[in-house]
């Protein structure tokens, strides 16, 4: 679903991704686990288009961002750290806008709310403002817009900061759901070793290279450790 081949940005003369190549299957859930400045955030802006590469490519789906970009790009759904809803819309407004955006027929987008709201329980909320709502209740309607238009790989910035640990876990769970029910693939960024549990692959991003990559168990016996935890610390700190 995707693949990266020698990715490589820079902030002047800090190399913050260094020459990256790494693939990610179909249908799968992937934690790309790093600390901060690891270049996590980076690499999600390379992969939404938000920044054009120094170097290297990437494909989504065997489409090429340099050369097919809008066809790439409408693979992808996307929930980015920082949370981007309209406070003052509702929670339909603000996904019809998104839906209108991707040329959704209007049918279509009201179907597909329906059916997502009710799948996020969220189906008696349809009308209240954004700002009214939970932040863990935010995040499902990030992630019910990021889904809309049915992309086929789905790109979690840091999706749980601020979130209380019943919300993560049930945005995680979520998550795992979407990957078994829907065949969608997952690429999920995060800082916290914890959300690598149940994880089919993780990478481990520092300073901008690829330190392990495997399975949970795999990465621990790679960087040396009792746990992912305290091998993940002593490979980054």
């Amino acid at each position: 679903m995707l693949r990266l081949q020698h990715l490589t940005q820079r902030y002047g003369s800090r190399v913050a991704l260094n020459a990256l190549s790494l693939h990610v299957a179909r249908a799968s859930f992937v934690v790309l686990l790093g600390p901060n400045g690891a270049g996590k955030s980076t690499l999600f802006q390379v992969l939404t288009g938000l920044f054009a590469a120094d170097a290297g490519e990437v494909e989504v789906a065997g489409l090429s961002m340099r050369e097919d970009a809008p066809r790439a790009l409408a693979h992808i759904g996307v929930v980015f750290q920082q949370q981007s809803l309209d406070l003052d819309l509702s929670i339909v407004r603000n996904l019809q806008f998104h839906a209108d955006l991707h040329g959704l027929p209007r049918q279509l987008a009201a179907q597909r709310m329906a059916a997502d709201a009710a799948r996020f329980g969220l189906a008696a909320e349809m009308a209240r403002r954004v700002r009214e709502l939970s932040g863990g209740n935010r995040r499902k309607v990030e992630l019910m817009r990021a889904l809309l238009h049915r992309p086929q790989l789905l790109l979690m910035d840091e999706a749980t900061v601020g979130l209380d640990p019943a919300s993560r876990h049930e945005l995680i769970g979520r998550l795992h759901a979407e990957v078994r029910e829907r065949g969608v693939t997952v690429l999920w960024a995060t800082h916290l070793v914890s959300e690598a549990d149940g994880a089919d692959r993780v990478l481990v991003l520092h300073r901008g290279e690829l330190l392990a990559d495997g399975t949970p168990r795999e990465v621990t016996a790679t960087l040396g450790g009792p746990t992912l935890e305290a091998a993940f610390i002593h490979a980054t700190q």
